[in-house]
């Protein structure tokens, strides 16, 4: 599609009706810069040996067996078309924070969702929803079928961020329904308690998923911009404050950083990438950074 880039800029695409559509320029814009396909490289993953016979392709040989044992054996992967992916979408209400001149952070992680789906059903692979806040308010078993694209962009449509955020407690429960193993996307700004989210993670570990988390945060979360006396509205219960942001600033960003680093440490701890998104960023910086360093280590295994 003709300029189709122009359509990761994240304002861009929210002038635009329609998830499904919105999805379908996302990808063809990211792809129009890449040179090798996006699809690749997102389900590869070892599954057992195999004796080689005359004729195998000797690339898959593994050599550390050989040099133990003096057999030829094969690494074997699971088929692409095995792949399960679980989109976890946080819909609480510190989801529909938006700085001036950004989109939400719920129409954010709703283009990255989409996005994936889209990438995921166009390499025949299922892919599953669920929202949440508090509690799991929707679930769309992993499917797929074209037709099951519009039913999980119809559940994004009609879930508006609202409520408090619970996040470790949903990742528990979660773990606990999805019985086939798969790879979990959760899609969230995890303004929750850091230890019961890492607790979470570890259940979702323990059941044998792969986990991948896309934390997307607004950029004044982050660099924390306000200059002027400041009304700050409290959001899933909490007070409104009044006060002078740069009193607080150092403060602020001591405390964000603390835990920022402790959701990336806890993370790397247990083999779970830790993606960071800025609803500022454009679509192909955030997606393409990560599924290419994906792809390039699958590709060395």
């Amino acid at each position: 599609m003709e300029n189709s880039q122009k359509y990761l800029n994240p304002l861009t695409l929210a002038s635009i009706e329609g998830l499904d559509l919105q999805a379908r320029l996302v990808v063809e814009g990211y792809v129009s810069g890449l040179h090798k396909s996006p699809y690749h490289g997102f389900s590869v993953e070892f599954a057992e040996h195999k004796e080689y016979v005359p004729g195998d392709d000797i690339r898959h040989v593994d050599w550390k067996v050989w040099s133990k044992t003096d057999k030829f054996y094969l690494k074997q992967y699971e088929e692409e078309t095995n792949l399960l992916t679980y989109l976890l979408l946080d819909t609480s209400e510190s989801m529909s924070y938006a700085s001036e001149g950004n989109v939400t952070k719920l129409q954010y992680a709703q283009f990255v969702a989409a996005a994936l789906a889209y990438m995921i059903l166009q390499q025949q692979d299922s892919v599953g929803l669920a929202i949440f806040d508090s509690a799991v308010r929707r679930y769309l078993r992993p499917g797929g079928q074209p037709s099951h694209l519009k039913e999980l962009f119809h559940l994004m449509d009609v879930s508006p961020a609202r409520e408090k955020s619970d996040v470790g407690p949903i990742l528990d429960d979660l773990a606990e329904r999805f019985k086939k193993r798969g790879v979990v996307v959760i899609l969230s700004d995890l303004l929750d308690d850091p230890a019961k989210i890492l607790a979470g993670l570890k259940h979702l570990r323990h059941r044998r998923h792969e986990v991948i988390i896309f934390h997307i945060l607004d950029p004044a979360e982050v660099d924390f911009p306000f200059r002027d006396t400041t009304l700050f509205k409290g959001m899933e219960g909490l007070a409104d404050v009044l006060t002078e942001p740069q009193s607080l600033r150092k403060a602020y960003q001591a405390e964000i950083g603390a835990y920022l680093d402790t959701l990336k440490k806890g993370c790397r701890m247990i083999d779970i990438d830790y993606v960071p998104m800025r609803t500022d960023t454009q679509l192909d910086v955030s997606l393409s950074s990560y599924l290419a360093s994906r792809a390039t280590r699958f590709a060395r295994k």
